[in-house]
C-alpha cells in the first residue's frame, strides 16, 4: 500500500512572526515557514493506513528550496520519504497551477493507492488544491473524512465524512482505489488492536530518527524533470487575479518579562511567592 501526502509550507502566524513590506504584501523570505497545520491530519490518516496495511508513505510539497524543512516536519509526523517540486517556473502559482504541478509529481512517483491532502491551508484557506489535483488525476475523492477503513481485497475505501448543516451529520461513503482522501480537522486515527498500537509506536520511533537526516530521503524535481510546460504552471499558468491583499496586523504584546538572577535569593523568593499564588499552594 503506497500513500502520498500533499503538504504545504505556510507562514508562521504566531505573534511577531509575520513580516510585510510597505505595500502590505507578505514577505515570505523574512517570515518563518511551518507545515500547514491541517496537513497533520492527512499524515495521521496515512500513518493509520501504513500501520494496518503496510507499504510506504511519501510526503510531497511544491515550493522553494527552504520547503525541505517543511518536509522534515512532515516526516516527524510520518513519512518514509519525501519529494520537493521546486524551481522558479513554479513560483507564484495559484491553486490550479499548483494542482497541475502536484499531479505531475504524483504521476512520476508512480501509482499510489491513496493520496491524502489537508483540509485547507492556513494562508489561503480556499480548500481547492486537493480537489483540483484529484480532478487532474481523474480519481474519486472523499472530503471531510473523520474516519476511514481500507479493504485491500476489494480495493475499496469506506469512509465516514462530516456533513455540516443546521445539524451536523455523519455520512458513510465508499470509493474504489486508487482514491483521493481529504481528512477533516475532526479526523481521529483508530488503533483498536494491540498489534496496531505497538506497530504505530515502532513506526513513530523510526520516522523521528529518519527525519533527522531527511535530506537523504528527499528527492527534488524541477519542471523539466516533470515534463511541464512553463506556460501552464507558476504565475503564467495561474488564471487567478488577486485584486488586493489585506495584511494581518501584528497583535500587541501583552506580556512583560522580568529577568531574575538565580543567585539573588530575595528575587527568587519573590518568584516562588508569585508562583504559589497561581498554584494554590501555601
Amino acid at each position: 500500500m503506497h500513500s502520498v501526502v500533499l503538504t504545504k509550507g505556510v507562514p508562521d502566524f504566531r505573534e511577531g512572526q509575520v513580516s510585510f513590506d510597505e505595500d502590505g504584501h507578505l514577505e515570505r523570505g523574512k517570515t518563518p515557514t511551518v507545515m500547514n497545520p491541517n496537513d497533520e491530519y492527512a499524515l495521521q490518516a496515512a500513518l493509520q493506513t501504513k500501520v494496518k496495511h503496510g507499504g510506504t508513505v511519501s510526503a510531497m510539497s511544491m515550493g522553494p528550496p527552504g520547503y525541505g524543512d517543511v518536509l522534515r516536519e512532515a516526516m516527524t509526523v510520518y513519512a518514509d520519504d519525501c519529494y520537493l517540486l521546486s524551481d522558479r517556473e513554479m513560483a507564484a502559482a495559484d491553486t490550479w497551477a499548483t494542482a497541475i504541478t502536484l499531479s505531475a509529481g504524483i504521476e512520476k512517483v508512480g501509482e499510489p493507492d491513496v493520496i491524502f491532502a489537508g483540509f485547507k491551508t492556513a494562508d489561503g484557506e480556499t480548500g481547492q488544491t486537493g480537489p483540483q489535483t484529484a480532478w487532474c488525476l481523474d480519481r474519486p475523492i472523499v472530503t471531510h473524512v473523520v474516519a476511514m477503513e481500507i479493504d485491500e481485497d476489494e480495493r475499496r475505501v469506506r469512509a465516514k465524512r462530516l456533513v455540516e448543516g443546521d445539524v451536523d451529520e455523519i455520512e458513510t461513503v465508499e470509493a474504489p482505489l486508487p482514491a483521493f482522501i481529504v481528512p477533516d480537522p475532526e479526523f481521529e486515527a483508530s488503533y483498536r488492536k494491540a498489534e496496531h498500537r505497538l506497530r504505530r509506536k515502532q513506526l513513530k520511533a523510526e520516522t523521528e530518527e529518519r527525519a533527522e537526516n531527511h535530506e537523504e530521503h528527499m528527492t527534488t524535481w524541477d519542471h523539466a524533470a516533470l515534463n511541464l510546460d512553463p506556460d501552464y504552471i507558476g504565475l503564467d499558468g495561474s488564471p487567478t487575479i488577486v485584486s488586493g491583499v489585506d495584511p494581518i496586523p501584528k497583535a500587541p504584546a501583552e506580556r512583560d518579562a522580568t529577568m531574575v538572577d538565580p543567585d539573588d535569593e530575595a528575587a527568587m523568593g519573590d518568584v516562588v511567592e508569585t508562583m504559589q499564588t497561581f498554584a494554590g499552594g501555601d
